[in-house]
């Protein structure tokens, strides 16, 4: 018998990629949703959603490109129930921590009639070695704003574990789970472990939350930095300073240190200066 898939949206992105490995790797079958896979998927395009949810038997939701934007809400709501509609019997959503607009997502994904999890992520580890600050980190600077501020930056290959087990194991449904590391470091915290994980100086800079959306305007368009900036000047306030236990939860073992991560990821050469 053929078994169902499990659609993993986003599955090019930091944790959807690294949940769709593990899945493959333990013999599940994975739909992997993106606008160029094999199933195409785009949260734009409903007309997609059909068949990337065909016979799946769960989903991981990855939405994009945040729950602040307009329409995402409305959107995520017409997903969910095109997933009941579909049959889908389990789901697992990432939102962050403190969001205002991500706590109206989970409310409409617990209600949507399909057992549900959520995973309240922490800033993600990567963010310094594959996302949006790993060019500044080769270029010795970690330019953000929150100045002093702690978080309790989570290793994606421990979200990636805990997704797994959500996605196919019962016990989990209803559950808010909130991943985080192990300690709340600042951003200068996280300079002075690179520093001494690379052997060559990496500065923090703080900047203001309007060099910030300067930045992100010259990179993206205005209403993405107004969005994001306006995320940043939400969560940036000290509320994440603080740890939960998700991981140890699910797993039942301790998170990933950041030092640990800043190794493995030297080790891989993401970091490494050309001569």
């Amino acid at each position: 018998m053929k078994s169902q898939p499990i659609l993993i949206t986003a599955a090019n992105g930091k944790t959807g990629s690294r949940i769709a490995k593990l899945l493959e790797d333990g013999g599940q079958q994975v739909r992997r949703g993106s606008r160029r896979s094999e199933t195409p998927f785009d949260w734009q395009n409903p007309a997609t959603w059909e068949s990337a949810l065909d016979e799946a038997q769960a989903a991981y939701i990855c939405y994009y490109p945040d729950f602040a934007f307009p329409g995402a809400l409305d959107t995520l709501a017409a997903f969910a129930a095109a997933a009941k509609s579909a049959g889908v019997n389990r789901l697992a959503m990432i939102t962050g921590r403190g969001e205002r607009h991500a706590q109206l997502a989970e409310e409409i994904i617990l209600n949507s009639g399909v057992p549900a999890t959520i995973l309240r992520s922490a800033w993600f580890a990567q963010n310094f070695s594959e996302g949006s600050l790993h060019l500044p980190v080769m270029d010795g600077v970690i330019p953000m704003p929150g100045d002093g501020i702690g978080e309790p930056i989570v290793d994606l290959d421990d979200f990636a574990e805990v997704a797994v087990k959500v996605l196919t194991e019962s016990g989990h449904e209803g559950q808010i789970y909130e991943i985080t590391g192990p300690r709340v470091i600042t951003f200068a915290e996280v300079a002075s472990i690179l520093t001494e994980t690379l052997g060559r100086h990496i500065e923090y800079i703080p900047i203001t939350f309007e060099a910030f959306h300067a930045e992100l305007e010259r990179a993206t368009d205005a209403q993405y930095a107004d969005i994001v900036t306006s995320i940043a000047r939400e969560t940036f306030d000290g509320r994440n300073a603080r740890l939960s236990d998700g991981v140890e939860r699910v797993l039942n073992r301790p998170p990933r240190d950041f030092t640990d991560f800043a190794l493995k990821a030297a080790q891989s050469g993401c970091w490494t200066v050309a001569a």
